[in-house]
């Protein structure tokens, strides 16, 4: 299947439903590694933020925010990134470590995504409040696609590293979820991965169903 470009995926003068699913339906992740300059501008960056405070939030929390590492801040990350390796295998060799600090200099935009789970007046549950973030970082991905751009998340072991927590200032009940990478596209995978059908994410409850499977 050819992954059609965003502005080509995007029908003109149809109706929102299909203006929406071509959006959704082209969006890929994108490596890092093919994220090249230019990224967004401030206004740009602005505007998908608005875009991810629009996410679905019970008790209006915001149980969520960004991290935003600008270009001359990369080195911060690197230095955290290869911490974080280090700590985990202290017999990582210097090009690991390395490619470690590699990773903080590839997208030319990158944001940390923070949840906030902790104790909040009202208590919404941890899990209602991921819903939300991922909500948040979904509507981000979309309205960068729509610009243009190409995105990318990132996380592993480093997402939980004491190094990261000081780095962002994270307080105690935050943690960080995983790196949001925006750029324009260098290289596109050629097809889309073979998303489920509606048949394989749908049951229906019947009357013969029974609470806690009894």
């Amino acid at each position: 299947m050819r992954e059609p470009d965003a502005a080509a995926a995007l029908p003109q003068d149809q109706e929102p439903f299909a203006v929406a699913q071509a959006l959704i339906e082209s969006r890929q992740n994108i490596s890092p590694r093919h994220l090249v300059e230019p990224g967004p501008s401030k206004e740009q960056l602005d505007a998908m933020l608005s875009l991810a405070a629009s996410a679905p939030d019970h008790g209006q929390l915001t149980p969520w925010r960004f991290v935003l590492v600008p270009t001359e801040q990369r080195h911060r990350l690197a230095e955290v990134f290869a911490a974080s390796l280090v700590d985990r295998d202290p017999g990582a060799t210097e090009a690991q470590v390395a490619d470690a600090r590699e990773k903080a200099h590839r997208a030319p935009l990158l944001l940390v995504a923070i949840a906030s789970l902790g104790s909040r007046e009202p208590d919404t549950p941890a899990l209602e409040r991921m819903v939300s973030m991922g909500a948040a970082i979904q509507n981000l991905l979309l309205g960068a696609h729509a610009m243009g751009f190409g995105t990318g998340l990132t996380s592993g072991r480093a997402m939980t590293s004491p190094h990261l927590r000081r780095l962002c200032g994270l307080d105690d009940g935050e943690v960080a979820v995983c790196c949001v990478n925006v750029g324009t596209v260098a290289k596109r995978k050629v097809a889309s991965r073979v998303r489920p059908a509606a048949t394989e994410i749908l049951s229906v409850l019947g009357p013969e169903s029974r609470p806690g499977g009894a």
